[in-house]
């Protein structure tokens, strides 16, 4: 494994000067010496041949060694294909010439899983046509713990912590963080129902915790990429169409069963009110028949879902 190595460099402003010294004062005033040699003492011709050249040369040497490198970037060092280090502060700096000087971003970073990534397009004559891009996230298609098809989409929040992993321990980082995601979140699927009625974890009743257990398994796979994961959220979560249409059915029976039982809870605690009220202020006596009809009619009135029709008896009790 590769260990960053973060390096402080050396302003690029005195450099600066010295390497515009040595263009435009060193080289000329050596080329005015060899204009001042004659034909019996060619030294100052000499001196001033090799000492121009040498300017020129130095001069060409150091501009390479220029980086200018923005807030939230840094950049990579290499020397012959070895790592150096990693500068990370923002300015402008002069380093080895011969290295090589490798950018990567450090900002805060986003994509929905599914989603892919376009490269960047030039015609002919090198001009960029398209700019690289990011499409929209498509859904995974993927069966919940129960074995229903459901179609799931999160939404990634990461940046780049190391470096030196992001860029040696894998191919290509961001492909990596894209693919591992995928594979996080199909893999978190499987192990929760879509639904549940028995208080265990599920993917639409504990949205918080499910999302926590995505970021906690997509930081796991990324250790080796140098890659931090903020966050972690499910965007997208819904049955698959060809079971959607059953799906609801079953929840609407459902909502019916669950509103069915409130409403006869509800009217056997009325009920069992107003028997005790009759029977607490002696308003009426009643046997065992006339109560079990009395409260067969009062069930039918409370849990009836359309508005009941009342028959007066115009005769005795009995």
């Amino acid at each position: 494994m590769v260990t960053e190595n973060i390096i402080r460099p050396t302003s690029g402003w005195f450099p600066l000067t010295v390497n515009l010294g040595l263009i435009l004062v060193a080289a000329p005033a050596c080329f005015v010496l060899m204009g001042m040699s004659t034909p019996d003492n060619l030294g100052p011709f000499l001196l001033g041949l090799i000492g121009g050249a040498a300017s020129l040369i130095v001069g060409f040497i150091m501009g390479f060694g220029y980086l200018a490198i923005p807030p939230n970037h840094a950049r990579v060092l290499l020397l012959f294909g070895k790592y150096v280090g990693t500068i990370r502060e923002s300015g402008f700096f002069w380093v080895n010439p011969f290295y090589s000087k490798q950018p990567i971003s450090l900002r805060v970073r986003n994509f929905e899983t599914g989603s892919r990534s376009i490269p960047e397009s030039k015609d002919a004559q090198g001009q960029v046509v398209q700019a690289k891009a990011r499409s929209s996230g498509k859904a995974s298609k993927v069966n919940d713990r129960d074995g229903n098809p459901i179609d799931i989409t999160a939404v990634v929040v990461w940046k780049v912590v190391n470096t030196a992993e992001a860029f040696f321990e894998v191919d290509d980082y961001e492909d990596f963080v894209a693919v591992q995601s995928e594979a996080a979140l199909r893999n978190l699927a499987t192990r929760h129902p879509y639904d549940s009625e028995d208080h265990e974890v599920s993917l639409r009743g504990n949205t918080q915790e499910v999302c926590q257990q995505l970021q906690h398994d997509i930081q796991e796979r990324l250790e080796k990429a140098g890659v931090q994961i903020i966050e972690a959220r499910i965007s997208h979560l819904a049955y698959a169409q060809e079971i959607a249409a059953a799906m609801l059915q079953r929840q609407q029976a459902s909502a019916v069963v669950a509103a069915r039982a409130k409403i006869v809870e509800g009217a056997v605690g009325m009920v069992q009110m107003a028997l005790d009220h009759l029977s607490r202020d002696k308003i009426v006596e009643l046997d065992d028949e006339r109560r079990a009809h009395m409260v067969s009619n009062l069930l039918v009135v409370l849990c009836s879902d359309r508005h009941t029709q009342p028959v007066v008896n115009t005769g005795s009790l009995y």
